[in-house]
């Protein structure tokens, strides 16, 4: 069974997200059961925790890219800054003020994640910059001369 490229990407990000997503989720329960606080603030240090581990992980082997990496950096900030205080404020609220279960509301907004994220890297962080590291070139290369 062939699995096309972008289908393939898109299962890579969904892997390497997944090991980002226990480190979210790990390090939420600690800071959720062991510190007292507020939502927000366990919520919005495991999402730094796991924001860090996913985009070097899916930089270099899901996107295969060799694009800038402040530049991409910046653009993944970017995101981030609409994405954390929204999901931020609105885990705090449905949480805090709905009294909605702490985990469930985290794994809303981790899935919410993954789809916003996968797509944001995919067109706009990475765009037509995916699968040109020079491993990446030379498989290429060789599949090229192959057919």
């Amino acid at each position: 069974m062939k699995i096309n490229k972008e289908a393939w990407r898109a299962i890579k990000f969904l892997l390497f997200s997944m090991s980002a997503g226990l480190i979210q989720t790990i390090s939420f329960a600690l800071l959720n059961e062991f510190t007292g606080w507020r939502y927000w603030p366990c919520y919005l240090i495991a999402l730094t925790l796991s924001v860090v581990w996913n985009f070097t992980l899916n930089r270099r082997f899901t996107f295969k890219s060799t694009a800038n990496v402040p530049i991409a950096m910046l653009k993944v900030i970017g995101y981030y800054a609409v994405f954390t205080p929204l999901s931020s404020w609105g885990g705090d609220y449905l949480s805090e003020t709905l009294h909605w279960n702490e985990y469930l509301v985290l794994f809303i907004c981790m899935f919410l994640n993954l789809v916003t994220e996968f797509l944001f890297q995919r067109y706009v962080v990475y765009g037509s910059k995916v699968d040109n590291r020079e491993p990446a070139k030379a498989k290429a290369a060789t599949e090229e001369t192959n057919r």
